[in-house]
């Protein structure tokens, strides 16, 4: 199993971008993250959706504080691979101290796309989070067999 496995809520809108259009090829968040080069992150489309879409590598991580100037930084780095327009940019992160992008490699849409309802049947407990969540080895490989993937082959992702 990779070092870190996030699991992450997305609108449906963004996730599209990722594993349809593949149009964005950084996520941008709020709230630092402990994933770097070489982790994993599982894609959940928020609603309507409810879906496990797939997952993707981590490439790399870049963080700015939220002011004017490292703002106006953060956007010129990202703006053509973050699937957003300035505007809804900006907006997003108003409030914010911290700007993340976790630029991602290898997406992967899963075989067999995961209802919420049915990984519940295997994993009762899990609840998809409002931002993010850490998976364990066992979440992890229930999720990757559910979506038609392999784990065991991916253990030195």
């Amino acid at each position: 199993m990779p070092c870190n496995v996030l699991l992450i809520s997305i609108k449906p809108e963004y996730a599209n971008k990722i594993f349809e259009e593949q149009t964005k090829q950084v996520e941008l968040r709020r709230v630092r993250t402990r994933v770097k080069t070489g982790d994993i992150v599982v894609v959940y489309a928020s609603s309507p959706k409810k879906t496990f879409l797939g997952f993707f590598e981590v490439k790399f991580v870049t963080e700015k504080e939220v002011s004017k100037k490292e703002l106006k930084e953060f956007w010129e780095e990202v703006k053509d691979h973050a699937g957003i327009k300035r505007k809804e940019f900006y907006k997003y992160y108003e409030g914010a101290s911290v700007a993340v992008g976790i630029f991602l490699t290898n997406a992967k849409k899963f075989e067999k796309p995961i209802e919420l309802h049915h990984l519940q049947e295997k994993l009762s407990y899990l609840r998809p989070p409002q931002s993010y969540r850490y998976l364990n080895e066992s979440e992890y490989k229930t999720i990757m067999l559910l979506g038609g993937e392999n784990p065991a082959a991916m253990a030195n992702t």
